[in-house]
């Protein structure tokens, strides 16, 4: 499946789940470990949880299973390794304490996926 797609499929599984502030970063040229970062925050411990297993999965039912994921049992942080798409989804705190976005996005500018 090409990332494109399944950058969509994610997108569509946490608008849907009601995730906030989403927003993705195109990696290509910066890291060979995936194409598509995809940042998302969840209200709870018990939402981010269930944010990540939905992403996993409707992914999962759309052809590509997740190649992990870490993160679900404690819900401040979880990663859903989607090989050319990984999924952050986090508690704002967090979200706010790590800056992942503005890590990955030196040079370029995060798309806001709301």
């Amino acid at each position: 499946m090409e990332p494109e797609e399944l950058k969509q499929i994610v997108l569509n599984t946490l608008e849907e789940m009601k995730a906030q502030d989403i927003k993705s970063l195109d990696v290509r040229g910066k890291t060979s470990i995936t194409d598509i970062m995809i940042f998302a925050s969840g209200t709870s411990d018990r939402h981010v949880k269930s944010l990540a297993e939905s992403v996993a999965f409707q992914s999962k039912q759309a052809g590509q299973a997740p190649l992990g994921t870490e993160g679900t049992l404690e819900g401040e942080w979880a990663l859903v390794d989607l090989n050319g798409v990984v999924v952050h989804i986090m508690q704002p705190k967090v979200r706010d304490f790590y800056q992942l976005e503005r890590l990955w996005s030196v040079g370029d500018k995060a798309t806001d996926d709301n």
